[in-house]
């Protein structure tokens, strides 16, 4: 496994540390709903430089690097604290550049690169968190011209979708611009056959966007759609063919998706505060440290892992899975580390102990539930539990 970069790429590092000096303090990592005017501002500038199309292709505005890069900015970024990643530049954009018409291209990919606009991913539901292919939000294809067998094509004025139904956990949607919408326009046995991607506008009539708060402060949403209309010309790929576009989308995005620079930041922030209160002279505690040191290398190599497997075209599909379930341990062993040391100051509410802990309770949600991750590494990593 490849465990260094190269020279051009540790220059690039350095370059991503100076330009994000002026944003140390934003926090926008875990408070991007309370900090979103400033780190739209962030994507902006990460605009202007190319860096939300670092691996686009040329022709589309992009840089054509390679996902070293990818991974250097988005992991110096969580470090810092500034951001996540923006879905728009990632699955968004990736699968427009694959499956998207000359014009979804011409409309979309500028403005996206240009830290411009931003989308929620609409995935999940009430009865379709983890298993996507039971997803119940109905599309149904309207318009005068619209003959029902799509022998003329979908060239129509005024056609549309119109979509009902509810979405939940949406992050972030509160203040996004659009929706990366999945929905069902096949038979609900059809499962993800009859399913199909749309941009849907966050603000268009019968889009309600409500708050689930978190326990860290910030807010999941649930979004109720009743009657959108969505243009046809906003469905990405084919009708019923979004089970393919989303795993694809996935696979471009697994060196980024969790980043060991922000349980590094975690581990740091921890050991500042334990000095802070003046426990660093206890020889258990300094022994729980260095264990934890052993763990954040841990997790760094589980995330070179996946990098070095997309770096060799493999699927990365259970290196990604393993680094997901590792990530979110780490953190809560030292959000938990930290309460352990420091008893009840450390659950003093608005402090960083405390907003740690908090956070690292619904880590293990994000990006699919860790027990699922863990399926993943025990079927097609270990060979075990039959086939699925």
């Amino acid at each position: 496994m490849r465990v260094r970069f190269s020279d051009a790429e540790e220059a690039f590092r350095c370059e991503v540390r100076e330009f994000l000096e002026d944003y140390r303090e934003l926090d926008g990592f875990f408070c991007q709903g309370q900090r979103w005017k400033q780190v739209r501002e962030l994507f902006c500038a990460m605009g202007e430089r190319g860096w939300l199309a670092l691996a686009w292709p040329e022709e589309y505005g992009g840089l054509s690097r390679g996902p070293a890069y990818e991974y250097i900015l988005w992991d110096e970024v969580a470090y810092a604290r500034a951001a996540r990643n923006p879905l728009s530049a990632g699955i968004v954009a990736r699968s427009i550049i694959r499956y998207g018409s000359e014009e979804q291209k011409a409309k979309w990919l500028p403005p996206i690169a240009k830290g411009e606009l931003h989308f929620s991913l609409a995935y999940s539901e009430p009865e379709a968190g983890s298993d996507l292919g039971s997803v119940r939000v109905r599309a149904e294809r309207v318009g005068d011209n619209y003959a029902g067998d799509n022998s003329a094509g979908d060239n129509y004025v005024g056609d549309n979708y119109v979509v009902s139904g509810q979405k939940c956990w949406q992050s972030y949607a509160q203040d996004m611009d659009y929706l990366w919408l999945l929905v069902r326009t096949g038979s609900q046995e059809s499962r993800g056959r009859g399913t199909t991607l749309l941009i849907a506008d966050i603000h268009a009539p019968g889009v309600t966007v409500s708050p689930l708060p978190t326990l860290d402060g910030d807010q999941l949403n649930e979004v109720h759609l009743d009657a959108v209309k969505v243009p046809v010309e906003n469905r990405v790929g084919p009708e019923d063919g979004a089970w393919t576009i989303m795993g694809e989308a996935l696979a471009d995005e697994r060196h980024i998706q969790f980043p060991p620079g922000r349980v590094r930041r975690d581990l740091e922030e921890m050991i500042r505060w334990v000095g802070e209160a003046g426990l660093t002279g206890d020889p258990l505690v300094r022994r729980r440290l260095s264990e934890l040191a052993v763990r954040v290398l841990e997790v760094e190599m589980y995330g070179l892992r996946v990098l070095d497997a997309m770096q060799r075209g493999a699927p990365a599909m259970v290196e990604a899975a393993a680094n997901k379930v590792i990530h979110t341990v780490v953190c809560q062993e030292i959000a938990r580390a930290v309460l352990d040391f420091g008893g009840p100051e450390a659950l003093v509410d608005g402090g960083r102990p405390d907003l740690l802990w908090r956070q690292s309770m619904w880590e293990t949600i994000g990006g699919g539930t860790s027990e699922i991750m863990r399926g993943v590494v025990a079927r097609q990593g270990l060979g075990l539990g039959g086939r699925s």
